[in-house]
């Protein structure tokens, strides 16, 4: 998907350090905050439909969702991760190995993912 010229439309991922609480809300853009690493939504985009097994939180863990939220912040908890790393992995795109090193960390560490969407 081209937005503006040649800029690709991008999704963010990084890991949170704690884990969100129960009535915290993520609403603004902060990808720096989190050492958020870049995926071009061409390498999203078509595997949405898989990505919706993957039990998240969008924006908040009041509410409870499944797979990303395209446009807004999902919050991806530790035991998705091996539902995730398999979705991904399954691709074999080169350009889903950071993101799938970013998993297996998150998993190692048993820490949330965070995602900010196009």
């Amino acid at each position: 998907m081209i937005c503006r010229g040649d800029y690709m439309a991008k999704h963010e991922f990084g890991i949170m350090k704690n884990e969100p609480m129960s009535k915290e809300r993520f609403d603004e853009y902060e990808p720096h905050k989190y050492n958020c690493i870049k995926i071009d939504d061409a390498f999203i985009e078509p595997i949405l439909i898989n990505l919706q097994s993957i039990d998240c939180y969008w924006h908040t863990l009041q509410i409870a969702g499944k797979g990303l939220a395209y446009c807004g912040i999902t919050l991806i908890p530790p035991e998705s991760m091996d539902t995730l790393t398999n979705i991904l992995s399954v691709q074999n795109k080169i350009e889903h190995i950071d993101l799938i090193s970013l998993v297996n960390k998150a998993k190692e560490e048993n820490k949330y993912i965070i995602h900010f969407g196009i």
